[in-house]
């Protein structure tokens, strides 16, 4: 049974080994997955041992990912741009194969809720690791980007660094509030504060909202507060994350998982948690 591991600190948390469950019993592949507490200190050394010991991939999430890409020996395209790493396969020969399957996860998951479209205005609230993992993919499926950070400088080096794909917008709250946005997409940590970015873009109510974070009833604070500025339409990031999963199983298992009965398995337990 091939076994795999999600990387984390902290990592009691982490939804993956039940996602990973549900594609086993879908797929009719089995594999051993584990959650396993990473140390600050010794997690390069861990995840060595790790693959020495037969392991066949693993995710990795905060705070390991810059370190699990540093590990890698090859790295896909999406991993060399967000210099990022979510998913390593150890490939035939014992090198380590990295990559970042985030934008793809986010990707398909705006394609499921009908909200991805050539050439659409798009504003992306951070400029962190979040955003980096997704700007490749998104850039590709030809999406006009405008960052917002709360330290626009950081937002414009980010830009800089990616505009050899297309050319991104940087914006402060005053500029945001006189523009009008298609999508827009918080990709910011600020809700595990209780807090959100005070955004007021035109015609917001019309926009659709999407937070990479996810909560029962969808119950963000970012979220929240697009409701109270009238939004309808808003969606949390459940189904980035298993679609990210999904496609690190793919790159392990040669087969990619359906997402949406394991979305909504998701969606259906957390609700009677």
């Amino acid at each position: 049974m091939n076994q795999y591991a999600v990387w984390g600190n902290p990592i009691a948390q982490s939804k993956s080994p039940r996602i990973h469950q549900l594609f086993s019993e879908q797929t009719a592949k089995p594999i051993c997955y584990t959650a396993e507490l990473g140390d600050n200190l010794n997690f390069d050394a861990q995840l060595r041992q790790f693959f020495a010991n037969g392991a066949k991939g693993a995710n990795i999430t905060a705070p390991f990912k810059e370190r699990a890409f540093a590990l890698a020996d090859v790295h896909s395209e999406s991993c060399l741009q967000a210099q990022a790493c979510n998913t390593l396969k150890r490939l035939a020969d014992g090198r380590l194969y990295a990559d970042n399957t985030d934008g793809l996860g986010l990707v398909a998951d705006l394609q499921r809720l009908g909200w991805l479209a050539t050439d659409q205005r798009m504003l992306i609230l951070g400029a962190g690791g979040a955003t980096k993992g997704v700007l490749y993919p998104l850039l590709k499926a030809k999406q006009r980007i405008t960052l917002y950070n709360r330290t626009l400088e950081k937002a414009a080096g980010l830009a800089e660094n990616f505009a050899k794909f297309s050319e991104i917008q940087t914006a402060c709250l005053a500029e945001i509030a006189e523009q009008s946005f298609d999508v827009i997409i918080n990709a910011t940590s600020l809700g595990l504060q209780g807090q959100y970015v005070p955004i007021t873009p035109k015609h917001f109510a019309d926009s659709r909202v999407y937070d990479m974070q996810y909560a029962a009833a969808m119950q963000t604070p970012f979220l929240d507060y697009a409701r109270t500025q009238g939004v309808q339409k808003v969606q949390d990031g459940l189904g980035m994350l298993v679609g990210q999963a999904a496609f690190a199983f793919q790159l392990w298992e040669g087969v990619l998982p359906e997402i949406p009965p394991v979305l909504a398995k998701l969606q259906t337990e957390m609700q009677s948690a």
